[in-house]
Formats: structure tokens, C-alpha cells, sequence
């Protein structure tokens, strides 16, 4: 491989090349640690090199060479992901691009950018204009579109919204292929969902055409309960208030709130909490929702005042397990779609402190329902398989974050139009080796 790279460095010695081994293993990775599983599978896994592409061309330049040489290429944004989906598994090309940076154009309702724009760099501008992101993970700062698009499923925005494939959420992209000879493909519509969360191992996206959601000042708020089903009846009950703007319902058991530190004064101990992001014309309405489940509210930021401070949102979906780890790391997480409360309250009682319960509100197909974000002490990859296993069998859905294949987190099945445009636009399957079942004969 050395002398294959040595071929690849030299042909396109005009770009940007990252060389250093330090450097490289920081563009290899990301926070796939969070499963001690996957740490175990993938810390040794790095890239040969790092090419920072700044245009469509030097893509298209980068995938000829790869080609050409047959050298494995990764795709990459910030690296904010949790499942190893830009771990080089075959080492080769590193191809970051948060170099391309631009936002193209931003119309009313719809922009395109190209996929290194950070997210919250892109809402700054788009507010301007009264518009903003429909959804975005709690790495808000600093992941980027293109990162949480190949990556991303949920977040921010998807108790309104619901999924990154939910037909409308993503209007149409552009990718490099990796052919013999490469060129730009343009999806539009539903075409999309070829390419949208799957890892990059479909084509190189250097476009994307998103929509967009109106702007809210939005209001951040802590609601506090003494018992833990009544602050998730809040949760449900508040996803449901039609005429209540949200964008973001969080709910945290008591054992989950003594890892937030940062927000100690704010959650007093024994108390479960809502963390929560409403527009500031429905504030009248929320209150009296809140006296209707007998919740406290414990903290309020004005959409200006929270414009100074942490958001609440890195309080919540994966920066939660981010705060855990951080004070204990033997802390693992599981990823959940309880569907309904009962399923909640039946998991909360079974389970007791083992798996504790982080909830987040979401719409799915039409519904809201609470999925999960449960934190726990590792012990052992069987333990982890059991809990997996016991909650399948009691009618929850289980997105596994302890896999690095594609399809072995939610879906559990082949994709059969992602598979056969991957045959169509890499047919010697350069593009993130490894990630597929059906690349390891699973």
C-alpha cells in the first residue's frame, strides 16, 4: 500500500495532503469510544492519508486517482458521529471536507450548500432571513450538513419534523461516483434516500439542496417532576399540543441528571426533568401545561438570553452520553424507539437504575412517540446483547450503536436501492470498505 500511496500523493501533489501521523489519527476517528464494542473493533483503524478538498473538481480529481490506484477512500465532515461511520476500516484516502464550506444559495424555505458548511454557522445567516435548519444533532456547533446528512438520522427539530429520511427532508444532492471514469450524479426527491445516511459508501456528496424551517425565538426551559412517568406524560403530552411550537423535548430520570453537572442548580436531587426548547409566543400555553402535569419550572432563558449561554441541547440526545462518559467512562448508551409509554413505564420498572432512562420526543410516520437514549455501566458485550435482546422482545425497536455496519443499526435489513446504486457508482467497492453487511457476506 505504502508504494500506492507514495503513486497517489505524487498525482495529485496540487491538493492539500495531510501527512502527519498525529494529524491522520485525529481525521481517522470519531466518538465511536462511546461503545466500549466498537473501541475494541476499530482503535487501531487509520487512514494513509488526509486530502482536503476545496471544489467539485478536486473531488472528482481525487476519486479518478483513487480509482486509477484502487486505493480505498473515506468520506469525512467533523467526525461528530458515534458509530465509526467515517473509520477508515482498509486504511487509503481520508477525503475531508469541511473545506467545502459554501453556502451556494439561500432562497426562502430551501437552501444548497455544499456539505463542509457547519451547521451553526449556517442557521446564523439563514435567521436572517427568517428561516432555519429543520433538524440538527446536539454536535450543533461544529458537526456539519454534509456529516449529519450521510450520518444523521434525527435530532433538534424532530419532534416537528421526524427523520432525515422522512420523504421531504432532503430536496436533492450532488455526488461524485467512483467509476472508471467518475462524474456528478444529481438525485432529486426520493432518489435521495440512495444516498442520505448511508455512510458515504454511495458517492461523494458535493452538493446538497435542504429545506428549510421557520425561525423562532425560541424559548429554553427545564420543567422539573417528582416522578419520572409524570415528566414523560409531560413529554408526550406537550409533543401533542398541536398548537404549541416546540423544538426539542428531552426528559431525564434522576439518575441521568446527576451526570449534568453544569446544570446542578437547576435540577435538584430526586427530581426528574424536561428539558425543553419552545417558541416564545406559545409561553402562555406551555405554562399552563406545565401546572396541568404539576411540573416546576426550574429554569427559563429567553431566546436572547440563551443566545449567551450553553444551549440546553448540549444537555440532551448524545451530549448527554458525552457529559456521562465524561465523569465516569465506563458509561455506555443504547439507542430506542419505545413507541409508547407503556413500553416506557414497563422498561423503567424493569430495568431500575441498570439502564437509565433518557428519553427524546420525536414524530414517526405521523406520531409522536418517545424513543430513548438509555445510559448504562458496561460490563460485559453479552450483558449489552441481553438488554438489546430483552427490549426486541417486548415490542421495542433498537437502533444498535455497537455496530459499525450500516445496516446493523435500525434498519436490520439490506437496503436493497442503496446496494444497487453502490454497485452501479463504485463497482470496486472503494467507497468506506467494511461498512456494509453485504460487503462482509453477513
Amino acid at each position: 500500500m505504502n508504494q500506492t500511496i507514495d503513486k497517489v500523493k505524487k498525482d495529485l501533489s496540487h491538493l492539500e495532503i495531510i501527512t502527519d501521523p498525529n494529524q491522520i489519527t485525529k481525521l481517522s476517528l470519531d466518538y465511536y469510544h462511546f461503545s466500549p464494542i466498537l473501541h475494541k473493533q476499530l482503535q487501531d483503524k487509520r487512514g494513509d492519508i488526509v486530502i482536503r478538498p476545496t471544489t467539485e473538481e478536486e473531488v472528482i480529481q481525487v476519486a479518478q486517482t483513487c480509482v486509477k490506484y484502487k486505493v480505498p477512500i473515506t468520506v469525512r465532515g467533523a467526525g461528530t458521529g458515534n458509530y465509526g461511520q467515517c473509520i477508515p476500516l482498509e486504511g487509503g484516502v481520508i477525503l475531508d471536507m469541511t473545506k467545502m464550506n459554501q453556502i451556494l444559495w439561500l432562497e426562502q424555505g430551501v437552501a444548497c450548500v455544499e456539505p463542509g458548511v457547519k451547521m451553526a454557522a449556517f442557521d446564523k445567516l439563514a435567521k436572517q432571513t427568517g428561516w432555519e435548519l429543520r433538524m440538527a444533532p446536539s454536535t450543533y456547533r461544529s458537526a456539519t450538513i454534509g456529516g449529519f446528512i450521510g450520518g444523521g438520522s434525527v435530532g433538534m427539530g424532530s419532534i416537528t419534523y421526524g427523520q432525515l429520511r422522512d420523504r421531504g427532508n432532503l430536496q436533492a444532492l450532488r455526488v461524485v461516483t467512483l467509476e472508471d471514469e467518475p462524474c456528478l450524479i444529481e438525485l432529486r426527491g426520493d432518489e435521495v434516500q440512495k444516498v442520505n445516511h448511508a455512510y458515504g459508501t454511495n458517492g461523494i456528496i458535493t452538493q446538497l439542496e435542504i429545506p428549510l424551517a421557520p425561525a423562532y425565538p425560541w424559548a429554553e426551559i427545564i420543567v422539573i417532576f417528582d416522578d419520572f412517568m409524570q415528566a414523560a406524560r409531560f413529554g408526550q403530552g406537550l409533543g401533542e399540543s398541536d398548537g404549541i411550537v416546540k423544538k426539542l423535548i428531552t426528559v431525564h430520570a434522576t439518575s441521568i441528571c446527576r451526570y449534568l453537572h453544569q446544570l446542578k442548580d437547576y435540577l435538584p436531587e430526586n427530581k426528574h426533568a424536561a428539558l425543553v426548547m419552545v417558541s416564545e409566543y406559545d409561553l402562555e400555553a406551555f405554562r399552563d401545561l406545565v401546572h396541568e402535569y404539576n411540573g416546576k419550572i426550574s429554569y427559563f432563558k429567553t431566546a436572547e438570553e440563551a443566545s449567551h449561554r450553553t444551549s440546553l441541547l448540549e444537555y440532551t440526545w448524545n451530549h448527554t452520553t458525552l457529559h456521562a462518559r465524561s465523569i465516569d467512562p465506563s458509561i455506555t448508551y443504547l439507542q430506542t424507539f419505545y413507541f409508547t409509554l407503556d413500553k416506557v413505564e414497563h422498561f423503567y420498572d424493569h430495568f431500575g437504575d441498570e439502564v437509565m432512562i433518557h428519553l427524546e420526543f420525536i414524530k414517526f410516520q405521523g406520531k409522536v412517540i418517545p424513543a430513548g437514549l438509555q445510559l448504562f455501566h458496561f460490563t460485559t458485550e453479552e450483558r449489552v446483547n441481553e438488554i438489546i435482546r430483552y427490549h426486541e422482545e417486548k415490542g421495542a425497536g433498537i437502533a444498535n450503536p455497537h455496530t459499525y455496519l450500516l445496516e446493523g443499526g435500525g434498519r436490520k435489513t439490506i437496503d436493497s436501492p442503496q446496494l444497487n446504486f453502490k454497485k452501479e457508482v463504485d463497482p470496486y467497492s472503494l467507497m468506506n470498505p467494511g461498512k456494509m453487511m453485504i460487503q462482509n457476506n453477513v
